[in-house]
């Protein structure tokens, strides 16, 4: 029998229909049947390529005795924390403080009307490794709340008082000044691993939004040590086995120090930010292998993650098989039956693949063996070595793609779809790709036409239905990819938009006592708590991202407004950034951009006319992170209309122009690429 969460489109919640567990999805009637029955809430809260979820449906809710513990004792609600990240906040710090650490799933135990008064992570099905078993927990919480409600609900308010100020953030404003930055960037230089990159120790993330902070800080002060840092962390995260090496694409994390062993999901998101970080490196650096490493990203997004219609899915999952990463790891004889023993030996040794393995008897492709080294023992050139790593790569992927393909989570979500819609615009510009932009420009246009409704986004998109009101970061990684898309096409229209979904965030999100943005509008249904957060978790900050975006539509439509919101939010929580780096990264790059000299680059001609494309080049192809560039055609009046920082400009002689303007001062109209890189700063 299939349960109430057959009714759902989330393919997690789809993969727990049929349990035999009564699970309600997250609800009015869900809520109502606990008032109704006087039963406590099991909250179960995971995403459908998480692990260990996997493992509790397994063991757990997939068990009919313990399932009819669970319907006997509480009325079960199944979330998908992708689809709702305000649940996922509030109830992930509440089992945090219970408990000191949290993670998925999430299991947490609620009076009716939603105060949490117990709860964890994952349980075993039996006493286990120190962690109690299920049943137990489910019998204790049961018993709790039957035979001593008065200390549930003593519980259950001292946790609701504590979420209540812990999302208050009850934060002095200080004055933003270059020494925060310094201090932060001092701060990530101490955690810094120098010998694989990254920060910390076992397990690593990919740091995105640090790197991308210390490639800002580096421009700022020239500091050879913040770029070292980022190139050393992208080469190792590039050359180990949480880079996926045939397919393209990052896995989610490394379980160790070195990068070697991933946990073998792939986000969109983690994609989205490293193939960015990518192109900005090899903008920052010049160097070949980043604009590969960030190709190769970008066609495993449009190869495995795109819908026909353009939208890009959320994850495929870790296991296929019932295995984690069976479907990536390899043996030498393997290798050897694809290719043939002579490539089949070239390819091992460049790989890494050995008998034995490095995963469970079986090898996770790397590359961190010197090319230089390999082909001469193989007596091959290095250009020789990369034609052959090439064809064996497309070879070995053809074989790959016979196996059983891990789960695919088809839901598209708009942050996550804004962060990739900002990736592939601004990697169409550097890397001079029309492939990228057409992929972006359908991609904005998708959401548009189905997560927009009534001026207002809508969060997650499945099977022909578009549901749950936008979020913070829905807004604020949208409107940050509508920034670069334009940037990427000079299609006023999407500027247009990004202003109509700023103001829609300002008077939805903004909580003019605290200087800061909500996280979930302010019509939304009520829960326990209302979240607000600027720490950067898998993905930024929309405090943070949206800050950065205010700032740079300021530059573009000279709306104050949008800067002061903007410096409130930092005015906040740029103190705590530069103490605790690592976790606002994000912040500390709208920070950055919010102490810059700016400039205004406003281009006047036919972007296809003789001159216009040297003057493009200059403006849109270096590193120029403090700036923004817009353009007005000759035969589209309405632009300056949308756009203020056009208007009175034209075209010197008729020739393609540009005119920069910093400080609220302009200089004289450049019509030559000499000319414009003078102004800019830029070396040719």
């Amino acid at each position: 029998m299939a349960n109430r969460l057959q009714h759902e489109t989330s393919p997690y919640l789809l993969q727990h229909a049929h349990n035999p567990v009564d699970w309600y999805p997250w609800g009015e009637e869900a809520l109502a049947a606990a008032r109704a029955q006087d039963k406590p809430i099991l909250l179960s809260i995971g995403y459908s390529t998480c692990h260990w979820c996997h493992v509790m449906e397994r063991e757990s809710f997939e068990d009919p005795a313990i399932a009819n513990l669970m319907n006997q004792h509480f009325i079960n609600i199944k979330v998908d924390r992708e689809e709702r990240p305000d649940l996922d906040a509030i109830y992930m710090a509440a089992v945090q403080m219970m408990t000191g650490q949290g993670g998925w799933p999430l299991t947490v135990f609620l009076t009716p009307d939603g105060r949490p008064f117990y709860g964890g992570t994952y349980f075993p099905p039996e006493d286990r490794h120190r962690l109690p078993g299920f049943p137990r927990v489910l019998l204790a919480a049961a018993e709790a709340y039957r035979n001593r409600r008065a200390d549930v609900e003593l519980s259950a308010d001292q946790i609701r008082a504590q979420l209540a100020e812990h999302f208050r953030w009850s934060l002095p404003e200080a004055e933003i000044t270059p020494a925060l930055l310094d201090e932060a960037a001092s701060g990530l230089a101490r955690q810094f691993d120098q010998t694989n990159g990254g920060f910390g120790s076992a397990p690593k993330f990919p740091p995105a939004m640090a790197l991308e902070f210390l490639l800002r800080y580096h421009l700022r002060s020239g500091s050879a040590t913040a770029r070292r840092m980022v190139e050393l962390t992208l080469e190792k995260m590039a050359r180990g086995g949480i880079h996926d090496q045939i397919g393209g694409g990052f896995h989610r994390y490394a379980v160790d120090e070195v990068w070697l062993v991933p946990h073998f999901e792939k986000m969109l998101y983690d994609n989205a930010l490293l193939a960015r970080l990518y192109v900005l490196a090899y903008q920052v650096t010049g160097h070949a292998f980043y604009a590969a490493i960030a190709l190769d990203t970008f066609n495993y997004v449009l190869r495995e993650m795109t819908s026909r219609e353009g939208g890009f899915y959320a994850a495929q999952d870790a296991d296929s098989e019932g295995e984690e990463g069976r479907f990536y790891v390899w043996t030498p004889e393997e290798l050897e039956a694809v290719l043939g023993p002579e490539t089949a030996a070239v390819v091992a040794r460049y790989y890494g693949v050995r008998p034995g393995g490095n995963f469970e008897g079986k090898s996770i492709l790397h590359a961190l063996e010197d090319p230089v080294r390999v082909a001469a023992v193989f007596d091959l050139d290095v250009e020789e070595l990369a034609a052959l790593i090439g064809r064996a790569r497309e070879t070995l992927y053809a074989a790959r793609a016979q196996r059983v393909w891990p789960h695919r989570d088809e839901k598209i979500l708009t942050a996550w779809n804004g962060l990739m819609l900002r990736a592939l615009a601004q990697g169409a510009v550097v890397l001079d790709r029309d492939d990228l932009r057409e992929a972006a420009v359908r991609n904005a246009t998708f959401l548009r036409t189905h997560l927009y409704r009534d001026g207002r986004l809508l969060h997650t998109y499945k099977d022909g239905v578009a549901k749950i009101p936008g979020y913070l970061e829905d807004y604020a990684a949208l409107i940050a990819g509508l920034l670069a898309l334009y940037e990427a096409t000079f299609d006023a229209a999407w500027i247009a938009w990004a202003r109509e979904l700023a103001d829609r965030a300002l008077s939805d999100f903004w909580d003019s006592e605290r200087g800061a943005f909500f996280d979930t509008p302010a019509d939304a249904a009520p829960l326990v708590a209302r979240p607000m957060d600027a720490f950067d978790s898998a993905t930024p900050s929309g405090n943070a991202l949206l800050a950065e975006s205010l700032l740079r539509l300021a530059l573009l439509l000279g709306e104050d407004t949008y800067r002061q919101r903007a410096m409130a939010v930092l005015a906040r929580f740029a103190p705590l950034a530069a103490k605790a780096p690592t976790g606002f990264g994000q912040l500390l790059c709208a920070a950055d951009l919010a102490l810059a000299a700016t400039r205004e680059v406003a281009l006047v001609g036919d972007p296809q006319a003789p001159g216009m494309d040297a003057l493009l080049d200059i403006a849109r192809r270096p590193y120029l992170p403090h700036q923004v560039v817009a353009l007005r055609h000759p035969d589209r009046p309405d632009e300056e209309e949308i756009i203020p920082l056009l208007r009175g400009r034209t075209a010197i002689d008729g020739r393609p122009t540009a005119y920069v303007c910093e400080g609220f001062a302009c200089r004289q109209p450049a019509t030559t690429a000499a000319e414009l890189a003078e102004q800019l700063g830029v070396v040719r």
